[in-house]
Order: structure tokens, then sequence, then C-alpha cells
């Protein structure tokens, strides 16, 4: 038996860009079938801005992973368990936020990972496998290849620090919470201006250096997102499912309001 694939790593090593949708308002499973519907390659399941539960976001990767979309969580914080609880219940990659030095995200790699590569602890039959027995030396080396670790810089030091942070063994995206960078600089909301900029280019210079895939997050504005994305950003947080909401609603609200006139 061989694990479910991972199709976002395999989207990245093939040098495309991996698109996400966020979910902060979705509770219900059929969301993994329409997120591959509108063609995103991941789910961003946010469990650090919402009231998301570790039930309804392991019920999600759970269905996620039949449907050929993968199941991604942010966890609200960096102890062993938020990872662990979620990667054991469908899981297929852990975004840690606010990762800010070298040893944070070695920390990350060792909770998302199974010896030798890290020091996660081994709980059989998981649904990556569809709950078959699998020998525990196969069940670590396939799992740790198909698991996607996500660090998140989002202050000016963790940026200072992105080649070390992406040099760590084990790391495979470093993304850029773009929301915090800018508050923390003192412009926030100002994702055009210079700093971004130089932000997103270290971060892509580090990512190619040490063979790691450059991620960006908060940044929505179709100009902004082309421009960033031709820059080298590869994996690529889209939107979220209440933006999509709010965007769809409006414009047919908005149509009907004026054939009502």
């Amino acid at each position: 038996m061989e694990a479910i694939p991972n199709y976002t790593k395999r989207q990245l090593a093939s040098g495309k860009v991996a698109l996400g949708m966020g979910l902060r308002q979705a509770r219900t499973v059929d969301i993994a079938a329409i997120g591959k519907k509108c063609g995103f390659e991941w789910l961003f399941i946010d469990m650090e801005h919402s009231s998301l539960d570790v039930d309804t976001a392991a019920q999600i990767a759970t269905a996620a992973l039949p449907v050929g979309i993968t199941p991604i969580v942010r966890v609200p914080g960096k102890e062993h368990h938020h990872a662990s609880r979620l990667l054991d219940s469908g899981a297929q990659g852990i975004v840690v936020p606010h990762v800010d030095t070298v040893e944070e995200a070695q920390q990350a790699v060792s909770y998302c990972k199974f010896p030798p590569v890290g020091h996660r602890s081994i709980a059989g039959l998981q649904p990556l496998f569809g709950f078959d027995t699998i020998p525990p030396a196969d069940f670590a080396r396939m799992a740790n290849d198909e698991t996607l670790v996500v660090v998140m810089l989002e202050t000016p030091a963790a940026i200072a620090k992105a080649e070390a942070i992406a040099a760590v063994p084990g790391v495979d995206v470093v993304l850029i919470g773009t929301n915090d960078l800018t508050a923390e600089i003192g412009i926030p909301g100002l994702y055009a201006d210079s700093r971004v900029e130089d932000a997103y280019r270290s971060v892509i210079t580090a990512c190619k250096k040490h063979g790691k895939h450059p991620g960006m997050g908060g940044v929505y504005e179709t100009k902004l997102m082309e421009k960033y994305i031709k820059f080298g950003m590869r994996f690529i947080l889209s939107g979220s499912d209440t933006s999509f909401l709010i965007s769809g609603g409006t414009e047919r609200a908005k149509f009907l309001h004026n054939v009502a006139l």
C-alpha cells in the first residue's frame, strides 16, 4: 500500500504554481470537492484565524485525500500536538505561523516528520494510507515524503534570517505572511511598498539557493499577485471562502438590484 500522493508537493517539484483556497467559514466536508472543482491544488484549513476545531479540520482533511486536493492546516501555535493531531487525522501539510528563527523552523520539522528526519510520534492506521497496516519503517518514510512543512515568516527579523531558515532540512515552503509583515514594518496594507518587494526577493532567492519553494499570503489584488508570481512566488494562498462568497454574492446582488430598477 502506498500513501495517498501529495499533489501539491508534486506540483511544486515540477516548477508550477500551486494555488490554495483558504477555509475559515466552511464546516462541511464537501468543501474539498468544491475546492478541487474550482481548480485549486490545496486547501488552507485555517485554525489560527477561525473557530475551526480539531475535529472539523480533521474531517475536511480526510475528505480531501481521495478528491485529489491537498489538505494543509495552519495550526494555531507551535506546540507539537497542534501538528501531530492534524497529521494523524489526514492533513498532508502543516503551516506553522510566526516562525522567526532557525530553531523554530527546526522545531516545526521535528514535530511534523518521523525519525530520522524529525521526532514525530508514530501512530498506525491513518487515513493517509487508507487505514491499512504498514510496516513502521515504510510508514515513516512514505509519510515523510508526502508531508509538506510550511513555515511562515511574518516579521522583518524573520525575513532577515530567510536564507538560514530556508536552509533547514525538512522545510519545504517559506511562506511570507504579508499582512503581519507590513504591520510589523509599520506600513499596514501597503503591499506594493519597496520593502515588501525586497522581502519577497529575499525569500525567493533563499528558496532557490536551498531548493525550497517560496510562498505568499495576504496579497489578493490581481495585479500585485501577478507581479509577485512573476518574481518567482510559487505556493500561493489565493483567497478565502469568506472573500469568495462576499465577492460573488456582492456581484449577484448588485446585478439583480439593477435589474429591479
